[in-house]
């Protein structure tokens, strides 16, 4: 079992509809006869696969098989180590910390401290699995989604890099589908428009409503409202502590 399962809640179907706990037996059985593997995952982790692709049983089970077959390759332990992305984590580009109101795990993310010519991209595709894991590992009980603040203050075209982007997101959207509640980008300078039209059109169209552009005058507000006080980071004006700017252990 690995880190994305191990936070996942199986067994009983005490949420959802009758109806969708079907088609996701039915997507088991379709799977399964493809890849004895799908055995491994519970039931929680079909249904997101299965509502990533609108119910349509077929486009979701050629999803799982494609991440099953991913899945040992990637994750040949089972999870990522820290030592495998020590570089990726020194540099203290995300933090993982504190919960917004519906009680989904937070990251913070600060684009201006990553550096294209500072990564190596297998390492940073390692590191992009182990910070998810990470995060679902912290997901209560109930909760499958996690949510983000995209801090872009100080990025520049030095700070630019579409590749690593794209693999973030090809990452996220066809191995951790469901699992993004929303980001907020914040601190946005203008020449980040630039980049986020070459990201855009690579965006499902579900996850695309999820990215929301704060701008500074409407921070404050849309911060507090959507994160509590006691959780919301120092630097945004609450009185979380951020206590260091990489995953926990």
């Amino acid at each position: 079992m690995d880190c994305q399962q191990a936070a996942t809640n199986g067994g009983h179907h005490n949420d959802g509809d009758a109806a969708e706990w079907k088609q996701v037996a039915e997507l088991r059985a379709v799977t399964e006869a493809q890849d004895p593997a799908c055995k491994e995952e519970d039931d929680y982790m079909l249904r997101r696969f299965l509502r990533a692709r609108d119910h349509h049983i077929g486009k979701a089970s050629a999803m799982l098989l494609k991440y099953l077959k991913w899945k040992p390759s990637a994750k040949p332990h089972g999870c990522i180590s820290e030592s495998e992305v020590a570089r990726e984590l020194s540099q203290g580009k995300l933090c993982l910390q504190g919960h917004d109101r519906q009680g989904r795990p937070m990251i913070y993310g600060f684009g201006a401290r990553h550096h294209p010519s500072n990564r190596d991209l297998d390492e940073f595709k390692r590191f992009v699995v182990h910070v998810l894991d990470a995060t679902v590992a912290r997901l209560p009980p109930g909760q499958e989604k996690f949510a983000a603040v995209a801090d872009l203050k100080g990025w520049g075209y030095s700070n630019c890099d579409i590749r690593a982007y794209l693999a973030a997101l090809e990452i996220m959207q066809n191995y951790y589908p469901e699992r993004l509640g929303r980001v907020f980008l914040i601190h946005v300078p203008y020449v980040f428009m630039a980049a986020w039209k070459i990201v855009y059109p690579f965006i499902d169209d579900n996850t695309k409503k999820k990215f929301v552009f704060v701008s500074d005058k409407d921070l404050d507000r849309t911060l507090r409202e959507a994160i509590d006080d006691a959780q919301l980071p120092e630097m945004y004006g609450g009185k979380l502590k951020l206590a260091s700017p990489s995953p926990a252990k």
